[in-house]
């Protein structure tokens, strides 16, 4: 989607990430905005007002007093221009000054004045990001209507490896292109939607589970409240930064928790997507104290647990739309195809652990997506809000849509 006639303010603020806002600035002017840039009196250290002036063919705006002239950068005026309001990055610092209403330089008075769309791009190590005090700030600012473009994982600049990267650029564009699609096609649904693993506990402390991080699911949820459809998540442990008051949420453990909770408003969907990494097999048995380490080896005897979507799919009525997962390791197309038949899906979504880009905790996914009708659709490796938007797509491809 072009971006043309679109008006940007971009705030940069004090982050190592501040180096990523030169490729944004790049991508967004390509995309036809009009980019207006703000910087933190901070954010000099770490990128130069002429490299971002030079890529947004505007100078770059930091005081109220524009040189000695006299003249003022009317913050006012400024919020009014903008048709989105973008900062990326926000440091811890400028975060808790947007939610607490400080205003001591010219980009917390022309946030204080907009009028438009705020979306914010955090940037910080890890233990910060998760910090109960930068938590409550990220919260209180979506509370009034700021959209969080949360926080990547991976390699951050202190070498330690966590979630508190900034959005890539590229992901950015994706959300704001999205964002000024204006698409309802959703609208008057109701979605469920399962995501991420599920702990079956072996004793009060230990439990089996996997490696899912819920962010395929996260990703999904977002893109179905963004095209208009009211969203009901039942997620197992994640770890992801989330403001559950977005969506009906239900937070769960165990794969029978999980499968009772869905099953108390499977009737009310109009769509269930089933993206949660169920455990298979659960302990027989939960010890009541904690097993000791006694002997050599330990032998647990293991259950099969309740199959989530096959048992809803069973209560499937005909106008409702199930969607499933799949990651395999082999005979990947053959087994996908099984499950989708055998679960009642209308379409099933194949991820495969041996795709570069793909699989567990990764920001990126490639899939191919299976109809019931023998449709297959494939994507490139591509950010997990893309694949979102990908599957929602196909999903108005079933023949039951209306």
């Amino acid at each position: 989607m072009s971006l043309k006639g679109k008006k940007i303010i971009l705030g940069v603020t004090g982050s190592i990430a501040a180096y990523k806002s030169a490729l944004l600035t790049r991508i967004l002017v390509k995309a036809g905005a009009e980019v207006q840039i703000i910087m933190s009196a901070s954010a000099f250290d770490f990128i130069t007002p002429l490299t971002l002036a030079t890529l947004s063919k505007r100078p770059v705006l930091s005081q109220f007093q524009k040189d000695d002239t006299g003249v003022w950068n009317n913050h006012v005026e400024l919020g009014l221009w903008a048709d989105l309001f973008l900062v990326a990055p926000i440091s811890a610092n400028t975060l808790a000054k947007f939610a607490n209403g400080l205003c001591d330089n010219l980009l917390t008075a022309t946030y204080l004045s907009a009028r438009c769309p705020v979306m914010i791009a955090p940037a910080m190590d890890l233990d910060m990001y998760q910090h109960p005090s930068v938590l409550a700030n990220i919260h209180k600012l979506e509370s009034f209507g700021n959209i969080l473009l949360d926080a990547e994982s991976g390699e951050l600049a202190s070498g330690l490896s966590g979630q508190g990267r900034m959005m890539e650029p590229e992901n950015i564009l994706a959300r704001i292109q999205e964002f000024f699609s204006g698409k309802s096609d959703f609208q008057g649904k109701k979605v469920l939607i399962t995501m991420g693993p599920t702990q079956e506990a072996l004793d009060p402390v230990r439990y089996i589970s996997n490696h899912s991080s819920g962010k395929m699911g996260l990703a999904l949820a977002h893109a179905f409240k963004g095209r208009g459809a009211e969203v009901y998540i039942v997620s197992g442990p994640i770890s992801l930064t989330v403001n559950r008051c977005d969506f009906h949420w239900q937070d769960v453990k165990s794969a029978k928790e999980m499968y009772e909770k869905s099953l108390s408003i499977h009737r009310e969907m109009d769509i269930c997507v089933f993206a949660a990494a169920v455990a298979d097999y659960g302990p027989a048995e939960v010890a009541p104290e904690k097993i000791k380490k006694n002997e050599t080896s330990l032998v647990i005897n293991l259950v099969k647990n309740v199959d989530i979507a096959a048992s809803l799919g069973e209560k499937k009525r005909a106008d409702q739309i199930h969607v499933g997962f799949a990651l395999e390791t082999e005979n990947e197309v053959d087994n996908a195809k099984k499950k989708l038949a055998k679960k009642n899906f209308d379409i099933i979504v194949l991820n495969s652990m041996k795709e570069s880009g793909a699989g567990f905790q990764l920001d990126t996914n490639k899939v191919r997506v299976f109809h019931a009708s023998g449709l297959m659709v494939e994507s490139k490796v591509a950010p997990k809000n893309q694949i979102a938007n990908l599957i929602l797509d196909q999903i108005k491809n079933i023949p039951v849509w209306v």
